[in-house]
């Protein structure tokens, strides 16, 4: 067989067909590159449909906060006495919580709804604006019943550390909380009707039905 020398390649039937082999292996590989572009352009096109996709579906699925919250979280909040010692149920703890709450509403921007004062406990229900520190808030409140009753944590500890608070999560919810909450001293045996028991009230009408 006929083989290409060093100086180039020998006249005869092997060279034609040693030169005629080089363009069909180029020609192998345009083709091969051809068809690797067509389908990385494929691959691209699918990707940028996926991104157009998930970005059009996240701008219009609404922001979290506002769909569950609306524009401010509604905080629903129990905090109890030291040890449930009874002495939250007179006139002057009420008129202390009376007045703390509507200074809030009027300074800070900070709405009280709906509330109860039992003898150990207090539920209530209040949002505040974005600047709102419900804990620090609540040991204010806590502070301002304990001078309008006329105690001070000097002689003994007045109220039981921390409190609880949830934050409800849709419109139905304040109504059935209110429900259960404002029953509260039916169940404790205080009176026979939950609307003759004088320590509850509404301090700003919250709009969450």
């Amino acid at each position: 067989m006929d083989r290409p020398q060093a100086g180039g390649y020998r006249d005869g039937p092997a060279t034609g067909r040693w030169l005629q082999g080089k363009p069909a292996r180029r020609a192998k590989r345009v083709v091969a590159t051809a068809l690797w572009a067509v389908l990385l352009a494929r691959r691209a096109k699918r990707f940028r449909d996926t991104a157009f996709r998930v970005k059009r579906d996240f701008v219009r699925r609404p922001l979290r906060l506002d769909r569950l919250f609306h524009s401010r979280p509604l905080y629903f909040v129990t905090f109890c006495t030291y040890r449930r010692r009874k002495w939250l149920a007179r006139d002057d703890v009420h008129q202390a919580f009376v007045d703390f709450a509507a200074n809030a509403q009027r300074k800070f921007n900070v709405a009280v709804g709906r509330y109860v004062i039992m003898p150990e406990h207090v539920h209530l229900f209040a949002c505040g604006d974005a600047g709102f520190v419900l804990g620090r808030w609540i040991g204010q409140l806590k502070q301002a019943l304990a001078r309008g009753a006329g105690l001070t944590r000097q002689s003994s500890q007045v109220w039981q550390e921390g409190c609880f608070d949830h934050v409800l999560r849709s419109d139905e919810s304040y109504g059935k909380k209110w429900q259960y909450v404002h029953e509260n001293p039916v169940r404790a045996g205080l009176v026979a009707s939950a609307d003759e028991w004088p320590y509850q009230g509404e301090i700003v009408y919250i709009d969450r039905a």
